[in-house]
């Protein structure tokens, strides 16, 4: 199968976006992402209860 230069450019330049707009949302999620898997994990481990999860802004703002 036969690509043309200008073709193979646009799909490159397509997958290149969609590759930088997936790692920037995996970035800015990233929080919210590792605390469903450790959540999940916690669950499928043996139902443990869960703990309130309290991040150092909550730690510092109670100080204040």
């Amino acid at each position: 199968m036969y690509i043309d230069p200008n073709t193979g450019g646009i799909l490159f330049q397509v997958l290149a976006g969609i590759l930088a707009t997936l790692s920037g949302v995996l970035f800015f999620f990233s929080r919210k992402i590792r605390e469903g898997l450790a959540r999940m994990r916690r669950k499928l481990r043996g139902g443990e209860e869960e703990k309130e999860y309290t991040s150092s802004k909550d730690v510092s703002r109670r100080a204040h």
